[in-house]
């Protein structure tokens, strides 16, 4: 995506241009609230848009304060990740919600997201070979909704780690399946090694939903 608007930003003015994105996503994640910016004159949306690809939008563009940076001056995020869970898969959602036909006790989904309100140490929720010093993160809100068939886990904190929010999700489907306690969730969240949490979800269910400034 960044190289994409990057590419469009510079045809269209005429120079090269840096982009400075919100929140990195690993390959096969989506974005629907990815907020950028770069030093110069304002493209319109529509503009951008016809030197897009097909799955690249730009939704708004509008002049930001001298030294603004979308990265630098976020102070919180906010994901989706999106589950199918049923026995029988959907074509529509390929590629777009993690299909589970397995056993899921939604209680015990609420009852993890509960949990992760504050703040807490995710060692355990991200790769050890890391750039991370820090591995706080102060959760400010977090919860699992269902529509159906189709459930969504819903979080905004203050940063995310590399694979947080994935393996977040891999280790509260083992919860919910009945795979390990809830106790032991909430323990992980002190601290743990990696090696101690669950899988690491599919990046294809995971959605950048917006930043807050």
């Amino acid at each position: 995506m960044q190289e994409a608007v990057e590419t469009a930003l510079g045809r269209i003015l005429g120079r090269e241009v840096g982009l400075v994105v919100a929140g990195r996503t690993d390959r096969g994640v989506h974005a629907t609230g990815q907020v950028c910016s770069y030093d110069g004159e304002v493209v319109r949306a529509e503009g951008l848009n016809a030197l897009l690809p097909a799955d690249v939008a730009v939704l708004r563009s509008a002049a930001a304060p001298d030294g603004f940076d979308a990265r630098r001056d976020a102070v919180a995020r906010s994901y989706r990740y999106r589950v199918l869970a049923r026995r029988e898969r959907s074509a529509f959602e390929a590629g777009r919600a993690l299909w589970w036909p397995h056993r899921l006790e939604f209680g015990l989904l609420e009852a993890c997201a509960a949990a992760l309100v504050g703040t807490h140490d995710f060692t355990a929720f991200t790769p050890t070979e890391t750039y991370h010093v820090r591995f706080e993160r102060d959760v400010r809100a977090a919860r699992w909704v269902r529509d159906g068939d189709l459930l969504a886990f819903e979080i905004e904190a203050d940063t995310f780690m590399r694979h947080m929010n994935r393996v977040l999700v891999g280790t509260m489907l083992q919860v919910a399946g009945g795979r390990r306690p809830p106790e032991d969730f909430e323990r992980l969240l002190r601290g743990a090694h990696r090696r101690e949490a669950g899988p690491t979800a599919p990046p294809h269910g995971l959605y950048l939903t917006g930043v807050r400034y």
